[in-house]
């Protein structure tokens, strides 16, 4: 099973920049099937990044719990809904197999055989003998199942259904009964008696079956030419002929419309749920269109794979993608607060440094290895660290982070100021970016002292783009947090020139006068001098929120 190393929700350059740098050190490592992943968009700068590096962005996946796809059996024995009973049997013996799926020419599944379907329909009978003498199949698919051998054939490919009658009376109670039928719908079984073979030749019966080893006489045989009846010879006695042949019906005969399937996409949770409510064992796996994609069985979602994680960027369970408290969290790679209800049933491996970036991290597990990442790693490492530390200018930048900054400059395929001033100067959200979206683009969710709220932040040159779009904005952080059930938005606008912010929230909280930062005008402050979310706004939202709790 792969192990996806995923950055927070909304990420950030240094989200993404950190799952692929650190999936590729593990693949160096310890882990050669790490997968980068995200669960949401890129933004343009990193985009940006990315390209500049020459690196594929990670995975996509909004959702890691698993489905009932990740967990089918691909590879299942199934049966078509031309094949005969004997055929079903036989390969459900050979798999020891309790249930098969039956299929269509199109791969759609039709039903579910088991194996007391069938025995059900080969001994059906007592209450409707005549129900149970008859075979819809093929001539060729009942001599398959006598393990018999043609003497004449006659459109022995074609479906037909016929009446099984067994030649074991006398010559003139077989005839009487024998005329009571259409001649083309009968089958007539009996050993070495002309005195049954004859009438029933004339009568020019859709078929004769000889048992026991014997064959027709020659001039009964052209007779059986004469009058089209193909003839087979059964090498078992008459009983065990008739037995066999009941078993050459085809099994689309006895499917039915009841039985559950389940969709591919179906979370394991949803799947565990339906299957509960039926005594059916085993459940096919369809695409949306009902195509088999394979087989899951009751016994498979006892005790399922949980998906593998490795969270960089991030602590919280709510910041994770969705499905990582369904799964197992291997290690955590992070520079933020240690926070929210992550838990594990094992010890893991938990850095947690107030370094500037976590790309500072992921580098220093290069040097520490001795392993020279890719230019285009080194770039991307290089790309984070200059992201979350507004290029060694914020207040959360360390000496790790200009040291280790310093140790990947050379090995990156182009100059890093040039570089730094590229991606500061792409990708203004406010400029292209509907405002529902400005919002959600680097958005984090918290919770303290029982309130739950979000910040937001984006990177701009200059307010200009801000003030008018205010409004909009506004809105759009009202909506957030009405949609999300938080108690209030924020969003904080850096203006990377001046190192300092504007904080616009959606409403303000009880004791926000506390906050000792100019409001210049409705739910707006200016912030001199703060431009980190995690070091500076966030320990001064949650003191504010302390004290509203101490009140």
């Amino acid at each position: 099973m792969s192990v996806f190393v995923f950055g927070h929700r909304n990420p950030d350059t240094d989200a993404i920049c950190s799952a692929i740098a650190y999936a590729d050190y593990l693949q160096k490592t310890t882990r050669p099937d790490a997968i980068a992943a995200c669960c949401g968009s890129l933004n343009k700068r990193t985009e940006f990044v990315l390209k500049t590096a020459g690196l594929p962005a990670p995975r996509i996946i909004m959702d890691v719990r698993p489905e009932v796809d990740d967990l089918c059996r691909r590879e299942a024995i199934t049966a078509h809904r031309t094949e005969v009973f004997y055929e079903v049997y036989e390969k459900m013996q050979s798999h020891r197999l309790s249930n098969i799926p039956v299929l269509g020419d199109d791969r759609r599944v039709e039903g579910m055989l088991t194996l007391l379907d069938l025995m059900h329909v080969i001994f059906e009978g007592d209450s409707d003998p005549l129900q149970a003498r008859q075979v819809q199949s093929s001539l060729v698919k009942m001599c398959k199942v006598l393990e018999g051998t043609f003497q004449h054939q006659e459109n022995i490919d074609q479906l037909c259904s016929v009446l099984i009658m067994v030649g074991a009376m006398s010559a003139e109670g077989f005839t009487q009964r024998m005329q009571r039928f259409p001649a083309e719908r009968l089958l007539v079984v009996c050993g070495d008696r002309p005195t049954i073979q004859l009438p029933a030749l004339e009568h020019g019966v859709r078929a004769i079956v000889i048992t026991g080893g014997y064959q027709l006489s020659p001039g009964l045989l052209q007779l059986a030419k004469a009058n089209h009846v193909t003839v087979i010879l059964s090498p078992f006695d008459t009983a065990s002929t008739t037995m066999r042949l009941k078993t050459a019906r085809s099994v689309h005969a006895a499917l039915k419309n009841d039985f559950l399937s389940l969709p591919s996409k179906m979370p394991l949770a949803e799947a565990r749920l339906a299957i509960d409510r039926t005594r059916q064992s085993l459940f096919p796996v369809v695409d949306p269109d009902g195509h088999l994609i394979g087989v899951l069985s009751k016994s498979d979602l006892l005790n399922p794979p949980r998906p593998q994680l490795i969270l960089v960027d991030h602590n919280e369970l709510g910041q994770a993608v969705l499905g990582a408290d369904e799964s197992d969290i291997l290690e955590v790679l992070d520079h933020h607060r240690i926070g929210g209800t992550l838990k594990t049933s094992q010890p893991i491996r938990f850095i947690n440094d107030p370094v500037g970036s976590t790309c500072t991290l992921v580098a220093r597990q290069f040097r520490y290895s001795g392993i020279t990442p890719t230019p285009g790693i080194a770039l991307c490492l290089a790309a984070g660290i200059i992201s979350d530390t507004l290029f060694l200018r914020s207040p959360t930048a360390t000496q790790v982070d200009h040291d280790l900054l310093e140790w990947v400059r050379p090995l990156c395929p182009v100059d890093l100021e040039a570089f730094a001033k590229d991606f500061f100067g792409i990708g203004s959200a406010l400029r292209v970016c509907a405002a529902r979206d400005v919002v959600r683009e680097d958005c984090k969710e918290f919770e303290e002292h029982g309130i739950r709220f979000s910040i937001s932040q984006i990177e701009e040159i200059g307010w200009d783009l801000f003030w008018a779009r205010k409004d909009e904005l506004h809105q759009s952080l009202k909506d957030l947090a009405r949609e999300r059930k938080l108690d209030f938005s924020a969003l904080l606008v850096t203006d990377i020139v001046q190192q300092s912010s504007l904080l616009l929230l959606s409403d303000e909280p009880k004791n926000w006068d506390e906050i000792n930062y100019p409001q210049v005008d409705s739910h707006l402050y200016e912030l001199e001098q703060v431009v980190s979310r995690k070091k500076q706004l966030l320990p001064l939202i949650s003191s504010i929120l302390e004290m509203e709790s101490k009140s």
